[in-house]
């Protein structure tokens, strides 16, 4: 009888182990799934920094200097037209509803940004258009397109792999946040030097993405009421014309929500 039972006994302790491998697989697989498509995702971002960069050019260089020799009023006069860094014209021949790019140094984040007229179609679809887990960098359908609106609002995915918008998260730590408040969002019309000013978590609220105020101070007490929960806020000194939130997910709280608010600030 005692026989039986330890038969039996090992049975089921062997039937445990074999649905636990199974189960291992399966979770191992899936795993495996993620990180492939995670890096596949990374990889066609990374082709695309190299394919769309431009350098500056002898005669820009050129240029430049000649103007530094110049008066002041005349070299104005002369200032050349803007050329961004970014080829937008290549940029919009793979997909049209590119409006910008945004580059945090020693960070991760070098991505194109899209606008669509909801706020879905990027969620999993990659900037050349195929179905991606980690979707785009995409601009809040109710921003302005050129950047020069009230509440710049951009989103991210915060992808375990560490690409997209996972940096976004480091920025609640404030020693991180000190050495990396300086970042350029680039349009095909300009350069916006922007500086970090606040990064906390939330719980998703639509108060975040508000882009329409009744009057200058309504917005500037937006502002106010959006950098203040964080301890080691940066409060702008002088009046500003727009704030730039980022986001991305943060698991804090259910439905969280890192945001991470910038200002324009003066290259010099």
């Amino acid at each position: 009888m005692e026989e039986k039972k330890s038969q039996k006994r090992g049975w089921i302790h062997k039937l445990i182990i074999m649905v636990l491998v199974v189960v291992a697989g399966v979770s191992g697989g899936q795993f495996l799934k993620i990180y492939i498509e995670d890096y596949r995702a990374q990889r066609e971002y990374e082709k695309l920094v190299q394919m769309i960069s431009q350098e500056e050019t002898p005669a820009q260089e050129s240029t430049e200097e000649s103007r530094e020799e110049m008066p002041e009023e005349t070299a104005k006069q002369q200032e050349p037209p803007y050329i961004s860094p970014i080829d937008f014209e290549k940029l919009a021949e793979m997909n049209p509803d590119v409006v910008a790019w945004i580059r945090i140094p020693d960070t991760n984040i070098d991505y194109p940004i899209v606008q669509s007229s909801n706020n879905d179609e990027y969620l999993y679809k990659s900037f050349e258009g195929e179905e991606s887990k980690a979707g785009s960098i995409f601009l809040d359908f109710e921003s302005q397109s050129n950047l020069r609106g009230y509440n710049n609002i951009i989103y991210g995915h915060n992808m375990k792999s560490g690409f997209m918008f996972k940096d976004i998260n480091r920025f609640k730590d404030e020693e991180y946040f000190k050495e990396h408040q300086y970042f350029e969002i680039y349009t095909p019309r300009e350069t916006i030097h922007l500086k970090a000013v606040s990064c906390y978590y939330i719980k998703n609220t639509p108060e975040v993405r508000r882009t329409v105020f009744r009057n200058k101070e309504a917005f500037d007490d937006f502002v106010q009421r959006m950098l203040e929960p964080c301890a080691y806020a940066e409060f702008p000194e002088k009046e500003i014309s727009g704030l730039y939130t980022l986001v991305t997910c943060s698991y804090e709280v259910d439905d969280g929500r890192t945001v991470l608010f910038a200002i324009e600030t003066d290259t010099e």
